[in-house]
């Protein structure tokens, strides 16, 4: 493989020998600074050739073909970097792994171009900007604005596309807790259902059925109780404890709710007129567990539930 580099971009050409697999994965092999979809992303926007022609990411090579990359430099990120109290669990040379805030959005959107993590991250690590895309720079995965807890974030590519590929195998390890309408009979519980956009409100997700869909995915969440309780007017709540195998937008919010066990404060999913007191819903990613990309070792980081959540247990009798 021969590379050169210009003020525009890098440019790579390499000669490929006997395979018979496809583009984008024998360039995801040859290039492991770029993942899959990078690779995808070049080919479908005409920055890879196969002998001098155009190509399709589905397309077999046999050997010997003169395939050119052509990489655009990252477009340099516009976003502010703020001055906001972090709460950082975990800190080493590639990653960084925060405990969010409930009312912190992770990158910036619209409607939310400044007060996000991102903005927060890039005044503590200046050196994030620009890894994994211009408005989500080092952010690997995501917690909705009013779910607090652990968010992992990269501080450069390597380690970005190590943890994206963790994600993708399923190896990363999450717990989360929460507080439900009503009580749950069984000790553990395998919520399996399939997740997709809303068909009657596209701002929502929902269980689907798959192939109900083209863009429905299979969900799995295990859920556990950890207590029971109840409050004054005798109504029953459970403490339990949800590992999600799969990562699906709102997944444990919508399984909750889909087995008939809504999320306290959750008026998207569950119910509308809430019977306790909450400035959000109870849900808090308490912890994480991944392989390090520095040296592949285990790592588990905790956190505690926050103080807003603790408050409403304490309002409860425990049964």
């Amino acid at each position: 493989m021969s590379e050169r580099n210009h003020s525009e971009g890098t440019h790579r050409i390499l000669v490929i020998s006997g395979s018979g697999e496809r583009l984008d994965k024998i360039l995801s092999s040859e290039l492991p600074d770029l993942s899959r979809a990078q690779c995808q992303r070049l080919i479908a926007g005409g920055f890879v050739t196969v002998d001098g022609e155009s190509a399709k990411a589905s397309q077999r090579l046999g050997g010997g073909e003169r395939v050119e990359v052509f990489i655009p430099k990252a477009a340099e990120v516009d976003i502010a970097a703020e001055l906001i109290p972090l709460d950082i669990r975990y800190d080493d040379q590639d990653i960084v792994i925060v405990n969010k805030p409930a009312g912190m959005v992770v990158h910036p959107s619209a409607g939310h171009e400044s007060g996000t993590l991102v903005n927060a991250l890039l005044a503590l690590y200046p050196e994030i900007s620009g890894i994994g895309g211009e408005k989500r720079p080092g952010i690997v995965h995501r917690l909705d604005k009013d779910t607090s807890g652990l968010v992992v974030v990269a501080k450069n590519d390597l380690a970005l596309r190590t943890l994206q590929e963790q994600f993708k195998k399923r190896l990363v390890k999450k717990i989360y807790i929460a507080l439900v309408e009503g009580s749950v009979k069984v000790i553990e519980m395998k919520i399996d259902a399939p997740i997709g956009r809303d068909p009657n409100n596209r701002k929502k997700m929902a269980v689907i059925p798959l192939g109900g869909s083209a863009k429905t995915r299979e969900a799995v969440t295990y859920v556990s109780v950890e207590r029971r309780y109840s409050d004054n007017d005798g109504r029953r709540y459970s403490f339990v404890e949800c590992r999600p195998v799969t990562g699906r937008t709102h997944q444990i919010r919508i399984h909750l709710s889909y087995a008939k066990f809504p999320i306290v404060g959750d008026v998207i999913y569950g119910r509308r007129k809430q019977h306790l007191l909450t400035s959000r819903h109870f849900l808090h990613a308490a912890e994480i567990t991944i392989c390090r990309p520095s040296d592949e070792s285990s790592l588990t980081v905790r956190a505690p539930l926050p103080q807003e959540l603790q408050g409403v247990l304490d309002s409860l009798q425990m049964e």
